[in-house]
């Protein structure tokens, strides 16, 4: 390798020896194969042999080298991120298809790999980046070098946390594999990797231009003077139909891979499909595609600004965003936007941008010198900031990017070091629903309602403070959410406050549905959403949103949405829409098609839980909005944890939303209302006993419910000498999942059968008029209540209204511990479930999802009668025999998880064991909470200082085993109708 005069790197040069690299390509998309087509085009060119080893197309290498150095093997050994469409990735796919690809057949895979490198006698193996390929490197006796800027058990490691636990291993097994890599070529925009020893960062490997920016125009007939943008979403879908009028008029459109069949109109240009895209990118004043590496590193190097649409639920992109952002290159389309052709104000903006990327962008060059060096023996050491150090250092950043809102996740005891040596710090913003609550709310003149002593509510006033005085053109970088947050509200103006808690499911659960008596405890964790209605015409806007206004010819009530823990996970932070949207005519649209609305773009779906409230409001209280909205969304109530943060979201925004227009709704009523949200607009089957608590609960007290739809029996009190905790086993937890869903209509299944098969019973006792036979179950109460008795059952509604006794003499033997929907459907017709559909393909359990909430409600009435006993040990034991009941039977559900049964059994362990210190148990039971599948369990003990040091002995035991410390819930707030609301107004200087 020669060095120019500029300090740049030049061409490499070959060595003494002919080399042979063998260089894999993961099946993820076209930007591994076209940087690393750059680093194998210096290779070749320096003399070595390299033998590719790649599913992408030949054409990708071939068009680009024409040498007999160069070697194609066809061959797919993982399949990276399966693609639902060009924005969404389908997780659970994913890992099961990398396990068909890559995991059923690893022996052979690992024995082909090793006779083949052996046979090309290859010097090093390099991987972008295949981690099986490093294991085969490794048994092969030869070295290994991966180049990319993220790895695999990265991206999936959040798969499996939907997806579930049995799919750990593959995780594991891909970081073992990469730790077999001698050291990492890491590229810009990277992610956390800490499964590699060391790192060497290099420049961007970036494709080099053929053809300028006026010769490409003119091959392609396009003047000079015309606006073009670059359509690129590396395939173009089916379905997606691209109009004349969503370019801004003189503008054209070069659409990459179009279909054959696909008809464009006059101003989109249909390119071939081979077409050598950095030259058409450099001759483009703007590109329109989603991120990925190649599309941001080449729009980079050629400074081109580039509108981005989000993609779903791949772990690369924030990294590379934050890099587009850095350098002032990109922009983001909302998707709904992009499919409804609302493209013009993006494209106006971004031939605004001016592009200040001025780093190198010869990587291909750098990486080639280095593979060649290590080829022939060389050892690169690591510097200060390479190998134990980047270890220490991603790791670091790898738990801030964990982080739970108001929560911070504590670092390894064996990595803290490495938080004084990077000057990484945990991420202290001022929305941290922890910190000190002193002065939190001095900025604001509360016009209405009381804090109640609340520290967190304080702590949201502070956050609100905070944004009040950003000026979001502060050179001091700051999160998206909070730039977007500090121009929301017309800080002169009225803003609305609510608060809504999660809560803990003591005992009821899955049983709601099915109308169980449920016992229910708001917990500490809360959502504060704060509310402003403003004029359209006043209304603070967006810049694409007053674009939209503007094409749209006028000012329309517009709805602002900004989430605030977007930045923790996959979410866009922010959300906006026309209220008309939600309008057709002078009617609302319908659910289903308001469902469909917000399905569109999974990352802003979680805007359903807000913008949701507003579309029931319309549809079931007939209100409508004239004014615009700013919602700003804060929550300690972490998701997937089984603590309901969806519910204490609804109903906290529903109730700011009342407050801000004077809409007087009973908290049973508005609990109701947002059960709607979830049902209809979300999507999730879940029962009412949520909303109920979030809205209608007192603190330090257990909600008694009859779900029957939601009668409130009693706020009881619980025992001083009783406490309860939840605690979460760290697998997330969904109630719009598959085992959820499937429960449910097991449940409405069993449901229907008992009905038909008491209305049968009742036929054929009627059309007889004799006396049941002797041998008939309970003859003396058939005799004397027989008819009433089957009539009621036989229009039964709530399930839970069977006794178990009933049940069990009468229907039990008779219901089928599984049936497929076809078969259900063809002898009963219907579920009769308005909020799930029977699958006829699928098999759904029916017996053990029929005998749970029978057993649940009567589990549940005892528990209530049990907690006014004598305050004894025996007492206890019984309350905590009945948790356990219900854990087995969640179970028998299918609605268990390794997770929380660990943390059940532990409970046991402790509870059974002998201590040298004598005495009774602290603790006595625990239990699966909510919809199951995961999420938290909750646990019943004496209120003492001996069953706390026990929980904290469960949470060292569990992450001991698990890897993962668990959050303890703990301590208790009141419901969003004791809270009611908070009108507050800045104070004037």
């Amino acid at each position: 390798m020669r060095v120019r005069d500029d300090g740049g790197v030049g061409e490499v040069t070959a060595p003494p020896q002919h080399l042979v690299f063998a260089y894999y390509i993961t099946g993820h998309g076209f930007g591994h194969a076209t940087r690393a087509l750059e680093v194998v085009r210096h290779l070749v060119a320096a003399g070595h042999d390299v033998h590719v080893v790649t599913a992408a197309p030949e054409f990708v290498f071939t068009t680009e080298i024409t040498s007999p150095c160069l070697h194609i093997r066809k061959v797919l050994l993982d399949c990276g991120a399966v693609q639902a469409d060009a924005l969404t990735v389908d997780r659970l796919a994913s890992l099961e298809k990398y396990h068909q690809t890559a995991v059923v057949p690893r022996e052979s895979i690992l024995k082909t790999e090793v006779e083949w490198l052996n046979s090309i006698k290859a010097d090093l193996v390099v991987s972008d980046v295949v981690p099986v390929a490093c294991r085969a490197a490794a048994d092969a006796g030869i070295r290994s070098v991966c180049v990319t800027n993220f790895s695999w058990d990265f991206i999936y490691a959040e798969y499996v946390v939907v997806a579930g636990h049995h799919h750990r291993s593959i995780v594991w097994q891909i970081a073992e594999d990469y730790s077999h890599c001698e050291f990492l070529l890491r590229l810009p925009g990277y992610c956390p990797m800490p499964a590699f020893r060391d790192v060497i960062d290099v420049p961007l490997v970036v494709r080099r231009l053929h053809k300028s920016r006026s010769e490409v125009r003119k091959e392609l007939g396009i003047a000079d003077d015309v606006k073009v943008v670059i359509f690129n979403f590396g395939g173009q879908p089916a379905g997606w139909e691209l109009k004349k009028e969503w370019l801004p008029d003189g503008w054209l459109c070069l659409v990459c891979g179009a279909s054959n069949t696909q008809e464009l109109p006059p101003n989109f240009i249909k390119l071939a499909k081979d077409a050598y895209t950095p030259d058409l990118m450099a001759a483009s004043d703007c590109m329109l595609g989603k991120i990925g590496y190649g599309t941001v590193s080449e729009a980079l190097a050629y400074k081109l600004p580039f509108v981005f649409v989000r993609r779903d639920y791949f772990n690369e992109e924030p990294f590379l965003r934050n890099m587009l952002e850095h350098y002032q290159c990109g922009i983001e389309m909302i998707r709904r936007d992009l499919l409804t052709g609302h493209w013009k104000p993006y494209l106006l903006r971004a031939i605004t941008l001016q592009p200040c990327y001025d780093g190198p962008i010869n990587g291909g060059e750098v990486a080639a010198h280095i593979l060649q060096d290590t080829a022939v023996g060389k050892k690169y050491i690591s510097g200060k900031l390479s190998g134990a150090r980047r270890l220490r250092d991603a790791i670091v950043l790898g738990y801030q990017l964990q982080r739970a809102p108001g929560r911070d996740v504590g670092i390894p005891d064996w990595y803290s070091l490495s938080e004084k040596e990077t000057g990484v710090r945990p991420a202290h913003t001022s929305h941290d629903m922890n910190g000190n609550a002193e002065s939190s709310f001095e900025d604001f003149e509360i016009l209405h309602g009381d804090m109640q002593g609340l520290t967190d509510t304080m702590s949201f006033l502070k956050s609100l403070s905070g944004l009040a005085g950003n000026d979001p053109r502060s050179p001091e970088k700051q999160t998206r959410e909070r730039a977007a947050a500090s121009v929301l509200f017309d800080w002169e103006e009225e803003i609305y406050v609510a608060r809504a808690p999660g809560r803990l499911d003591v005992m009821g659960g899955i049983a709601d549905y099915s109308g169980s008596l449920v016992l229910q405890m708001p917990i500490r964790e809360a959502c504060h959403v704060a509310v402003q209605r403003s004029d359209p015409i006043k209304q603070k806007q967006w810049k694409h949103t007053q674009a939209r206004q503007l094409a749209n010819g006028g000012a329309v009530p517009v709805l602002q949405i900004v989430s605030f823990g977007s930045e923790l996970s996959n979410r866009a932070p922010t959300f906006d829409m026309d209220l008309s949207d939600f309008m057709d005519g002078d009617k609302p649209i319908s659910y289903d098609k308001a469902k469909e609305y917000f399905s569109l773009d999974p990352s802003q779906k979680w805007a359903a839980y807000v913008a949701g409230t507003i579309f029931v409001l319309m549809t079931e209280l007939g209100v409508r909005f004239t004014d615009s909205m700013s919602i700003l969304v804060s929550s300690s109530v972490p998701e997937g944890k089984g603590v309901s943060s969806s519910a204490s979201v609804e109903v906290a925004s529903m109730s700011a939303i009342a407050a801000a227009y004077g809409l007087n709704i009973a908290p049973r009523e508005l609990a109701l209302l947002c059960q709607k949200v979830e049902n209809r607009v979300v999507g999730a089957p879940c029962g009412v006993m949520d909303q109920m608590t979030s809205a209608c609960g007192e603190a330090n007290k257990l909600l008694a419910m009859v779900c029957q739809p939601a009668e409130v029996k009693e706020l009881v009190t619980i025992p001083t000498h009783i406490r309860f905790w939840g605690l979460d086993s760290g697998i997330r937890h969904s109630v719009g999942g598959t085992d959820y869903g499937s429960v449910r209509v097991g449940t409405y299944m069993g449901r229907k059968m008992i009905k038909c098969a008491a209305s049968d019973i009742l036929s054929e006792s009627l059309s007889s008029c004799v006396p049941m036979q002797s041998g008939d179950p309970n003859p003396e109460e058939y005799e004397e209540h027989g008819v009433d008795l089957l009539k009621t059952e036989a229009s039964m509604e709530y399930l839970c209204n069977l006794p178990p006794h009933r049940y069990e003499a009468v229907y039990a033997k008779d219901i089928p511990e599984v049936i497929t929907g076809a078969a259900f459907l063809e002898k009963y017709g219907d579920h009769n479930d308005a909020v799930t559909q029977v699958d006829p393909k699928r098999s759904y359990c029916v017996k053990a999802p029929t005998r749970h909430p029978i057993y649940e409600n009567f589990r549940v009435e005892a528990f209530k009668s049990l907690l006014t006993a004598a305050k004894t040990d025996e007492q206890l034991s019984a309350l905590g025999e009945l948790m356990y009941q219900c854990h087995y039977s969640y179970n028998a559900c299918g609605l268990g998880s390794d997770g929380t049964d660990r943390l059940v059994n532990l409970v046991q362990e402790i509870q059974h064991r002998k201590t040298s210190r004598g005495g009774g148990p602290s603790l006595f039971g625990a239990k699966i909470t909510g919809g199951g599948s995961g999420g938290s369990v909750c646990v019943i003990g004496k209120n003492c200082l001996r069953s706390s040091e026990e929980i904290f002995e469960i949470q060292r035991r569990y992450k001991a085993a698990t890897g993962y410390l668990p959050i303890v819930f703990e301590g208790s707030s009141p419901g969003a109708g004791k809270f009611v609301y908070l009108k507050i107004r800045r104070r004037s200087a």
